[in-house]
């Protein structure tokens, strides 16, 4: 997926002269191609990760459209203020693609893990929140950003996810995607979740529980119409993500349904990393596994409830 991201980036910057790319410590070999082709459009800045923040905005507000690459917790948690004074608060077209979504940096333990990532984003006004479901999407959603007016955040998984999204359904920033028609079950998911999800959803169908699955690919701004419209025929909403309860897409799909007074609130289950530091080093899968978001693990969560 990483490697999907970059690779547009240099189609895009050889097809508009506005597209610049920003790295931080990336290492050797990072965009080669553009490297040579379009040296005075590529930048790798070292450690300085707030710095990057800084100069993206410049680069910005003299008319280009800055792409800046590094891992997901050094863009967030370092670099909050930044993200705040000098890209949000001017609302500029910067686009953060952050490596490591959610627990990927497994071995790295902790200080690697953007656990919270989302939650501190959507804080931020003027801040648009993606994780694509796998490296297709990904490719769909890079074509779309070019005139996107404010900055976006773009999550990145692991790489080489099982590719579940298809052409057919497009995409466009803020609008989710329908990728099971849902009976009385509607998982809400997002990023890689949404292949364990679809699979779990399978799981519920051999037991005789018809479940739908909506892709919520955009956090935010999220897609309140298509989600209200479905929860109003189903008796149970479930949200699925890599990031802990507080604040990423369970919040916000329950905040939804608040703000919705002539709504009949369905029940909502809440998955996800639990509101604490993941103390293992180990395997992305493995957290997760143990956090119950296996496809068995979400289908058992919703199984029990039902």
């Amino acid at each position: 997926m990483r490697k999907k991201s970059l690779d547009c980036v240099y189609n895009l910057a050889k097809i508009d002269e506005r597209v610049v790319f920003v790295g931080s410590d990336l290492g050797a070999g990072v965009l080669n191609a553009m490297k040579e082709e379009i040296p005075e459009r590529w930048f790798m800045e070292g450690v300085a990760e707030q710095h990057i923040i800084g100069m993206a905005s410049g680069l910005a507000m003299e008319g280009f459209i800055p792409y800046v690459n590094t891992i997901a917790t050094f863009l967030t948690r370092r670099c909050f203020e930044q993200l705040v004074v000098d890209v949000s608060l001017h609302d500029l077209p910067v686009r953060l693609i952050a490596n490591g979504g959610g627990v990927v940096y497994a071995p790295l333990g902790p200080t690697h893990q953007a656990i919270e990532d989302i939650a501190i984003l959507r804080a931020i006004p003027n801040m648009t929140i993606v994780a694509p479901c796998d490296a297709a999407e990904m490719e769909r959603l890079m074509h779309t950003t070019i005139e996107w007016p404010g900055p976006i955040y773009i999550r990145l998984a692991k790489g080489g996810e099982e590719i579940v999204s298809e052409k057919k359904y497009g995409f466009s920033i803020g609008k989710s995607i329908l990728l099971r028609e849902p009976g009385n079950v509607l998982f809400v998911s997002t990023g890689i979740m949404t292949q364990r999800t679809l699979k779990a959803a399978e799981h519920l169908n051999d037991w005789g529980c018809n479940s739908g699955v909506l892709h919520m690919h955009t956090i935010k701004p999220l897609d309140q119409e298509t989600l209200l419209t479905l929860s109003k025929s189903v008796e149970f909403v479930v949200t699925v993500e890599e990031h802990i309860l507080s604040g990423g897409l369970g919040t916000a799909v329950i905040e939804a349904f608040h703000d919705c007074p002539t709504l009949t609130m369905p029940r909502v289950l809440r998955l996800g990393l639990p509101n604490q530091f993941v103390e293992e080093y180990g395997s992305q899968d493995g957290i997760l596994n143990n956090c119950g978001l296996s496809a068995e693990g979400i289908a058992n969560s919703v199984r029990r409830i039902l």
